[in-house]
């Protein structure tokens, strides 16, 4: 009999190149217990797979994929997520993607209301995930593009305002007649009859979002912020209900019949407040995202058929040649190929003075163009510009979770039904044992208890806090990978910077010029000529200087290059050498007493090369790597902060050490080969410190990984900053003390943050089970106190309530302080 099978599995493979590919592909699915059908494609690049019953799971067949030196096609989508309050939502929401056949990971955010799944397309699907999410209980208000789309944020501040406002406006006119005296006596009808007509639309309309995501959670059989609310506003709203239609009945015999509607109400008006005021300070957390998004121009002005065009910048293509006029904003990334001017980078990399641009010049998109106009080929467009990535990076950073939030979602998991267990012993204690009418008091007591328990405070305290660092970096020129290496910066003791590229400028140029009887122009002219055909980096910097000089350099003939030593020509019928000593003293040429001088500039770190002319050394050019500007403050910012500070080069010792005693670095690990810098970290790391590298080209990538934080050098390779957790988008070495310095300000906000959302729910949930009346048992709370605890020290749940909105509150400001932050000073 044919295996029956349970259902066919497709899977984009990447990797493959030909048919042998196909074979290695289908042998490695074939081998996996249960799967009864393979077939794969290379044209489409997918793997159909039959499975039984019960068959493997996707997980093995993706690892029979991978451990057969291929790779499964993933898509990650980002998508907004409505109806979540709290910590335990963002579980909740998580668990139900996570179990969608097809899903690899997903991370929910309850400060960006937002969920990034990584999914195996057509194997599970955004369709999918909506249904998963809205079968929880809450539900996905979009897709959130490459663009931030503010539409795409779920919380509706225009409908949270209006329910908080008529909620809390009804609540007053209910308490206004139920404390005004003689009130009910002048109407033709039970007092309570107009009250509960009064708080009905509040307790179906303006509750109506904690009913559903009580509903949704109890679907699941689980419970969250909104099971709270629900259950102790009805518990009021309930009994009010019943004792409006059956006080003086047997139901209520011997028993005072008082209603609770204006606990219900302004319990849910109050804590509607407190989540519009959350929603409006969140929105003021993602602020740099927004600014980001803004830079961005509309439209651009482009070359075609000759004439001059404006279009939607959706429609540029690479190639096109766009124009960019004075004032106006560069729409996309591009290289100059006519014009010149300065141009603002300052809202990409921080960096407040103008950057000249001339053809050959690279410019990015939403940089703002200055007095002159330029034409530029457009290079990259849509997500691929810088500010696409930017704006992309951040986003993933803000939408990651810090190893610190697990400790208050392990906790938020447990925290509500310990909240509604507590609830019920506290109202069976009240019942049975408290003062008369004990009934009322147990009431007040289990719906207080209910209201003021704030699990928001938690879910909040991390993912707030990581929102505004990672844009407080983004707008400081720092972009953050991830919230965990957010986290570990702040722990960094040893920075070791590599030192071309990233201490140094990355290029030689000259620095030193010494002559003997001959002008340096003229110098310069002679060397440069000479060294024009070379194709040493050496070279490069002596005709550069030409160049920056504008002095005209001449042809030269019988060139001849000697390895090791330097070059000689002939010129106007002179002979010429350019090389190093021992090609002085091989040749047998007068130095003219410049040998001592070369020594000197050689122990600065500087390379000396001698010109001779007919056999006499005219004069010593000194080439070096120069150090950046900023590179020895940049290095007393991080000593400041306590960090030891360690260079790494493949330089001879003698050159590094002078070029980190010009710094102010006293650890150089010298002569290293570019394959060896990753083992260098690992042997710090090994004396138990965390260690940051900090590098910008190719050869730094191992080292990069291998670091607790991998720092690269936005100047760098592409290559570099792919390694790297954090990239800074100018070269700017005080970024890296900058980081360091912004993390542990992002972590002590963070801990502030857990220690008010622990220490508020340690201290106010005893408050609001009536502990207060083993002190007040007499009736004796101060007068100052009554209004808030009653006579007998009792929490009012309408304080509660606001307890409660104020706690969540507190979180997001708290974290709004990092908006203050000041990064060091360039």
């Amino acid at each position: 009999m044919a295996t029956e099978t349970r259902e066919k599995i497709v899977l984009p493979i990447k990797g493959m190149t030909c048919a042998s590919c196909v074979s290695h592909v289908a042998g490695a699915l074939e081998d996996v217990e249960g799967a009864t059908e393979v077939n794969v494609n290379l044209a489409t690049e997918k793997a159909t797979v039959s499975l039984e019953h019960d068959g493997p799971r996707l997980g093995e067949l993706i690892h029979a994929v991978e451990d057969a030196g291929y790779g499964v096609g993933t898509e990650r989508a980002t998508l907004a997520i409505g109806g979540m309050t709290c910590a335990s939502c963002v579980g909740h929401v998580e668990k139900a993607i996570g179990e969608i056949e097809g899903v690899l990971n997903a991370t929910v955010n309850l400060a960006t209301e937002r969920a990034t799944v990584d999914f195996v397309p057509g194997v599970a699907g955004i369709s999918d995930i909506r249904h998963a999410v809205e079968d929880s209980g809450y539900s996905v208000v979009g897709i959130v593009g490459d663009e931030y789309d503010d539409a795409a944020t779920p919380k509706d501040v225009k409908v949270l305002r209006t329910k908080f406002i008529v909620s809390l406006a009804v609540a007053g006119l209910i308490m206004a007649i139920m404390f005004t005296p003689g009130a009910g006596a002048a109407l033709p009808f039970k007092m309570d009859y107009l009250l509960l007509v009064l708080a009905t639309p509040i307790q179906i309309w303006a509750a109506k979002q904690f009913y559903v995501g009580a509903w949704g959670a109890l679907k699941h059989r689980t419970s969250n912020m909104n099971t709270l609310i629900a259950v102790g506003t009805s518990v009021a709203f309930l009994y009010s209900l019943a004792v409006t239609f059956f006080a003086g009945t047997f139901f209520f015999e011997g028993v005072g019949a008082e209603t609770f509607f204006d606990t219900s109400t302004a319990i849910i008006g109050l804590v509607l407040l407190g989540k519009y005021l959350e929603a409006r300070a969140k929105s003021r957390a993602s602020n740099a995202i927004k600014a980001l998004a803004g830079l961005a121009p509309k439209t651009a002005r482009i070359v075609r058929d000759g004439e001059h065009v404006d279009i939607p910048i959706e429609d540029l293509e690479v190639g096109d040649l766009v124009i960019v006029r004075p004032g106006e904003k560069v729409p996309v990334d591009g290289e100059v190929v006519e014009g010149a001017s300065s141009v603002d980078e300052s809202m990409l990399t921080g960096e407040s003075v103008p950057v000249e641009k001339a053809a050959g010049s690279e410019v990015f998109g939403a940089t703002i163009n200055g007095t002159g106009g330029f034409t530029f080929r457009a290079g990259k467009v849509g997500r691929d510009t810088m500010l696409s990535q930017i704006i992309r990076l951040v986003e993933e950073a803000q939408g990651s979770k810090a190893p610190i939030q697990r400790l208050a979602d392990q906790i938020s998991a447990y925290f509500v039904p310990t909240v509604i267990g507590i609830a019920a012993v506290t109202f069976a204690v009240w019942l049975a044992f408290g003062p008369s009418p004990s009934y009322v008091y147990a009431i007040l007591t289990a719906v207080a208890i209910l209201i003021i328990a704030c699990p928001c405070a938690m879910g909040l305290a991390t993912p707030a806090a990581i929102m505004v660092g990672t844009g407080k970096g983004a707008e400081s020129g720092i972009l953050i990978r991830s919230a965990e290496a957010l986290e570990r910066a702040h722990k960094i003791q040893v920075v070791v910077l590599d030192k071309t590229g990233t201490l140094t400028q990355g290029k030689p140029s000259v620095t030193d010029i010494v002559t003997e009887n001959i002008s340096e122009a003229e110098l310069i002219r002679l060397a440069a000529s000479v060294e024009r055909g070379s194709e040493h980096p050496l070279a490069d910097a002596i005709v550069s200087e030409a160049a920056q000089r504008s002095i005209a350099l001449e042809d030269v003939s019988d060139f001849n290059a000697i390895p090791g030593f330097g070059v000689q020509a002939k010129l106007n019928g002179n002979s010429l050498a350019l090389g190093n000593l021992a090609l002085m003293q091989r040749e047998g040429f007068e130095l003219n007493g410049l040998e001592a001088r070369a020594i000197e500039l050689s122990r600065q770190g500087k390379t000396p090369m001698f010109v001779a002319v007919d056999g006499e050394v005219r004069g010593v050019i000194a080439v070096a790597d120069t150090l950046r500007p900023e590179s020895k403050a940049a290095v007393k910012a991080m000593r400041d902060q306590g960090l030891e500070v360690v260079m790494l080069t493949g330089d001879n010792r003698r050159t590094a050490e002078a070029i980190a005693a010009e710094i102010g670095i006293d650890q150089v690990v010298a002569e290293v080969l570019p394959g060896d810098k990753a083992d260098q970290v690992k042997s710090i790391q090994a004396q138990g410190k965390t260690v940051a590298m900090v590098g910008d080209g190719i050869n730094d990538a191992p080292a990069l990984v291998q670091a607790d934080i991998g720092i690269a050098i936005g100047s760098g390779t592409d290559v570099a900053m792919e390694a790297a957790d954090v990239t800074l988008i100018r070269a700017d070495l005080h970024g890296v003390a900058t980081a360091i310095k912004l993390s542990k300000a992002t972590m002590r906000t963070i801990r502030q943050n857990l220690f008010w959302a622990f220490a508020y729910n340690v201290a106010l949930i005893p408050i609001a089970a009536g502990v207060l009346f083993l002190l007040f048992s007499d009736g004796d709370v101060p007068v100052v106190l009554r209004p808030v605890l009653g006579e007998f020290g009792f929490l009012n749940p309408i304080l509660a309530a606001a307890a409660m909105a104020v706690s969540s509150v507190t979180v997001v400001t708290n974290s709004l302080r990092l908006r203050r932050f000041k990064s060091t000073a360039s």
